[in-house]
């Protein structure tokens, strides 16, 4: 899906090197330097690249857990009321925040529109039914769980509302003895009810009687209460999903104001270079006090180098999404100034999401959790507008390293297998990494990677400005032979980028 007229990938390849000190787990020797360096890539080439090694989150059909709406609710609260957690969490962005990750299949109806949306606050009213919402979910997450195990789709579900072995299923008969005295509920008395209930009955006999009304003043028929009855159940058990968190509106008065604009990573674009200072001395902050860096870690030129400079080629296309393809900043800005940044490509499959750097006095709002969940509602937005555009990627997923399996709690999600480059529900792949660091997910002993590569010569590759197949390079090439190193390169990029790119070699 190259643009017309547009620039190949130049890239060099670099067979490794030592080990040296891994900033996840800490590890002296755990972080190897085995790959390319690219001089300029399009948006396709990286889109095939990350394909053939990474790991992505179906966006569409994504519901968030308990301790994602969590997050989302506690920003709200923060910026409707003022309210601050009282268990303000310290966690870096990668902490993991693991509970339920029940993934539901759901038609996604996104907004019709892309915008830089600005979270509005909550009314009252919606206040009131977030901060409920959460109690009422429990037989419909159950419904969707035994959904799934009936139709054997392997899903991992730790809702503490799923029924357990040994405890009674729905069909079990169950026979209620009198309460002792003083213990128990009276079972010869009507049993208490919650407000929810009653307001829930007034809704629906509000929906009766308005319905009578159309009908002329007509008895409604018994069907068609049942009718009524049932549909106003399915609204209201549906999950909310990010959108009904994230595209609120929220009261005139609302203690703060959050934005979140989406800025092309360009020192042309006027937004961007009106923020750079504030966004460099921002990163500076955020480096120095999670991952202790020293001042001279993190002065501009190497918040410029890290996330600035990026060779990936900004596109449009007639069926992409207004903003382009590319790479961009994410900015959050609260009451006026960047208290985040999400660093992301666009690309023509997915959102892929690079870094995160935020303001560590605001780290009560797990921004690092809350960014992602926006991201994922962004992709939904652009896939509004780009059909084809409809996962989210946040990397490589690492089993044994616990600040890197936070991912594995955004569901549905697949992993791809290192051999036969095939994407694998997480659920089949978890139990096998559990045995061990590296396995095949394809559990069919007979697939190969289709994309393999089958014929070396062919890899093209750019030697004194000129463009030419790797056979004619070989031919000419003088002192040691570099075969290993460019079957190495081909092997992992695949046939189709290695005849695509341009591998240069001095």
């Amino acid at each position: 899906m190259a643009a017309a007229g547009s620039s190949p990938s130049i890239v060099e390849y670099f067979g490794g090197e030592d080990g040296y000190r891994c900033g996840y787990c800490k590890n002296e020797t755990g972080n190897l330097s085995h790959g390319m360096w690219a001089h300029s890539m399009t948006v396709q080439d990286y889109q095939d690249l990350i394909d053939r090694g990474w790991r992505r989150c179906q966006a569409l059909r994504f519901q968030p857990s308990k301790s994602h709406k969590k997050v989302l609710k506690k920003m709200l609260k923060f910026i409707s009321k003022g309210d601050v957690s009282k268990a303000a969490s310290e966690d870096e962005p990668m902490d993991s925040h693991i509970e339920d990750a029940v993934a539901c299949d759901f038609a996604y109806k996104g907004e019709s529109h892309i915008s830089q949306s600005e979270l509005t606050p909550l009314s009252e009213d919606h206040t009131e039914r977030v901060e409920s919402e959460e109690k009422n979910t429990g037989e419909t997450k159950e419904e969707v769980n035994v959904q799934k195990v009936e139709s054997g789709c392997p899903q991992i579900c730790t809702d503490k509302d799923t029924p357990v072995p040994g405890e009674p299923s729905r069909s079990t008969k169950i026979v209620h003895a009198p309460p002792k005295p003083g213990k128990g509920a009276d079972l010869s008395k009507p049993p208490c009810r919650k407000a929810k209930d009653i307001r829930k009955e007034r809704k629906l006999q509000k929906l009766l009687q308005n319905q009578m009304c159309t009908l002329g003043g007509s008895q409604l028929q018994t069907d068609d209460q049942v009718f009524l009855l049932q549909n106003s159940k399915s609204k209201t058990n549906q999950p909310k999903t990010i959108e009904d968190f994230v595209f609120v509106s929220l009261p005139d008065d609302a203690q703060h104001k959050l934005e979140v604009r989406l800025v092309p990573v360009s020192f042309e674009d006027p937004q961007f270079k009106s923020s750079f200072n504030q966004s460099a001395a921002l990163f500076a902050k955020y480096q120095m006090a999670i991952h202790k860096d020293t001042p001279s870690d993190c002065g501009e030129n190497e918040f410029t180098r890290f996330l600035c400079d990026s060779p990936l080629e900004a596109e449009n296309a007639p069926n992409g999404p207004e903003c382009g393809y590319g790479s961009f900043h994410q900015q959050y800005w609260l009451d006026g100034k960047i208290i985040a940044v999400g660093v992301i490509d666009i690309l023509p499959y997915c959102v892929s999401s690079v870094y995160l750097y935020y303001d560590p006095d605001y780290s009560f709002l797990s921004l690092g959790v809350y960014s992602a969940l926006r991201e994922i509602a962004f992709t939904r937005q652009l896939h509004e507008k780009a059909p084809d555009l409809c996962f989210y990627y946040m990397g490589f997923y690492i089993h044994s390293c616990p600040k890197m399996r936070y991912k594995g709690q955004y569901r549905p999600s697949d992993l791809l297998c290192p051999e036969t480059y095939v994407w694998t529900p997480i659920e089949r792949c978890l139990p096998l990494l559990e045995h061990s660091k590296y396995c095949r997910f394809n559990q069919d002993m007979k697939a190969v990677d289709e994309g393999r590569i089958k014929d070396l010569g062919r890899v093209r590759v750019l030697h004194k400005r000129t463009i030419m197949p790797y056979s004619v390079y070989k031919k000419g090439r003088k002192g040691p032979s570099d075969e290993a190193s460019v079957q190495q390169y081909a092997s992992l990029v695949g046939q189709t980028c290695s005849e695509r790119m341009l591998l240069f070699r001095s």
